[in-house]
């Protein structure tokens, strides 16, 4: 048994002082067998998932942003279609007063002039009065002509 007696004169009490604290919670590792588990973090490992799901959040927000300038660019190109119809509409041979939410018909005739017409094409009999249907068309409030269907 004399083995495992201490030998109270060699112990550094000095040495075991430096590997206590009144306040444990302070301690970078564990104090005792009960304590929590202290790993130190891979600082690269945190960053990297960091910087992953940041570019994760604005890839995704550039995404959103694309598609509402898409939304945009292609309601720009129906307001510039609706410009160039109108535009023609107004240039064409028109035997009647439009009238607002009212649809029509723009035809081309033989000799290369537009007019507008309240008969559709399947209305027409077997003598047509026009050489080409361009579009049927109907008449906004802002006096411009939404395309409804095109040849």
């Amino acid at each position: 048994m004399e083995k495992n007696k201490i030998d109270v004169d060699r112990l550094d009490l000095e040495k075991m002082k430096e590997k206590t604290t009144e306040n444990p919670g302070t301690l970078p590792f564990a104090h005792h067998s009960g304590s929590a588990l202290i790993k130190p973090e891979d600082k690269g490992k945190i960053t990297g998932r960091a910087v992953a799901a940041m570019h994760s959040q604005t890839d995704m927000q550039m995404s959103q942003i694309y598609q509402q300038m898409q939304l945009l660019a292609d309601q720009a190109k129906k307001i510039q279609a609706r410009v160039e119809i109108s535009e023609r509409i107004y240039q064409a041979s028109i035997s009647f007063e439009p009238l607002i939410n009212h649809i029509y018909f723009l035809y081309q005739k033989e000799d290369g002039t537009d007019f507008l017409s309240m008969i559709s094409p399947e209305e027409w009999g077997r003598k047509k009065g026009y050489s080409h249907f361009i579009a049927e068309v109907k008449l906004l409030a802002d006096h411009t002509w939404e395309i409804l269907r095109e040849s």
